[in-house]
């Protein structure tokens, strides 16, 4: 007899957002991709202009009421949020509109969560997500798994709450620990091949970093049209005639409003970035904010140590331009691509710029990589 295959119906989320700065549009249109990616639909969007978020609702109460009656018609089964709430505002949300509520941050955990595969991603995703609960447990202790318990585990009185936190920062202690024995392995690894060069893709989440990374090193690694990808650290050998001791890493991507917790928790990967002689900064070219995607990813290498390393602009899918965009100000900047990793338009360019950079470290620093990002005069 056949197994009945039985296949769970895809979540309806309900997004809103109140905005202080910047434009409702393209941040909405970001938060449904980011939905998409976690494998929901989108039933409607709901944006409010404020001068301040509410401290009980994050947006409005008559706009609450507008969220009440969408998600009902909708038959929404959560509302997202674009914005981090506290917990209780996500509390004050959930009683007043009747439909389950979460952030863009609880988003983006949830969407690492699925994406996760080795055991150092599993263990930086289950300590974000631990650091990010911490703070909101109050009222919410009773959805915790209950591991620990019974008689010699609480202290008198102790309320379960309590113990739940208790045992949160037990396993927050945990995993700080496993991550920081797998840096030191990494540290070790690193030592071993400390004469070879480090080139790191960094750049958006979806600008098509492991495409590129596909083209230079002729690899088959997987590729998808969706935010968050890869999390994992990938690395091969980039090869050139003359000059082998290079390897190229791509890491994961990078977005706007990205959960501190996450990127403290993803310290140790993005280190393969931080600890590169040559940063290749990729940029999907086609979209219209490019520029602000540029501005946040130099600010999250400035937090990581990483931006004064010499770094190459590679403004990518430059087949999906309906109009040519003038671009050409390095602006910081050792060098300047344009490249569609999808068609293969631009590689040899890139290459020849990579291996020219290269030759030039070698010569002028005696084999030592260059740490400053000021191109040679």
């Amino acid at each position: 007899m056949d197994k009945l295959v039985t296949t769970r119906p895809k979540e309806k989320a309900l997004l809103a957002g109140a905005f202080i700065n910047g434009t409702a549009a393209e941040s909405m249109a970001e938060l449904e991709a980011l939905t998409l990616s976690a494998g929901a639909i989108v039933v409607g969007r709901l944006a409010q202009r404020r001068t301040a978020p509410d401290p009980a609702f994050f947006i409005g109460r008559g706009k609450v009421e507008e969220i009440k009656t969408k998600a009902e018609e909708a038959e929404a089964d959560v509302v997202i949020f674009d914005d981090e709430l506290t917990g209780a505002q996500v509390a004050n949300l959930q009683e007043l509109t009747g439909v389950r509520t979460i952030d863009r941050t609880n988003l983006i955990l949830d969407i690492f969560a699925q994406r996760a595969k080795t055991r150092e991603a599993k263990a930086q995703v289950e300590l974000a997500q631990l650091e990010y609960l911490l703070p909101r447990l109050a009222g919410r202790w009773s959805h915790l798994e209950r591991q620990v318990g019974g008689i010699g585990t609480r202290g008198p009185g102790e309320t379960q709450l309590e113990t739940d936190r208790r045992q949160v920062r037990h396993k927050i202690v945990h995993l700080k620990k496993v991550l920081k024995e797998i840096d030191r392995q990494r540290a070790v690894q690193h030592k071993k091949r400390s004469a070879v060069y480090r080139v790191s893709l960094v750049g958006y989440t979806n600008a098509g970093k492991s495409s590129l990374f596909n083209q230079l090193t002729r690899s088959q690694t997987k590729v998808e049209d969706r935010f968050f990808s890869t999390l994992d650290s990938t690395t091969r050998v980039l090869k050139f005639p003359y000059f082998p001791r290079v390897i190229l890493t791509d890491t994961v991507g990078f977005i706007k409003k990205l959960p501190t917790h996450l990127i403290a928790s993803f310290r140790s990967t993005l280190s393969e970035a931080a600890e590169s002689d040559l940063l290749l900064h990729v940029v999907d070219f086609s979209r219209s904010d490019f520029r602000e995607n540029i501005a946040e990813v130099q600010k999250i290498l400035t937090s990581l140590k990483a931006d004064k390393i010499p770094t190459f602009l590679v403004l990518n899918k430059i087949d999906r331009l309906e109009r040519e965009i003038g671009f050409e100000n390095k602006n910081g900047f050792w060098d300047v691509a344009r490249v569609s990793a999808l068609k293969g338009s631009g590689i040899v360019g890139l290459t020849n710029k990579i291996e020219s950079f290269l030759r030039w470290s070698s010569q002028n620093q005696n084999g030592a990589p260059v740490r400053a990002n000021e191109p040679p005069a």
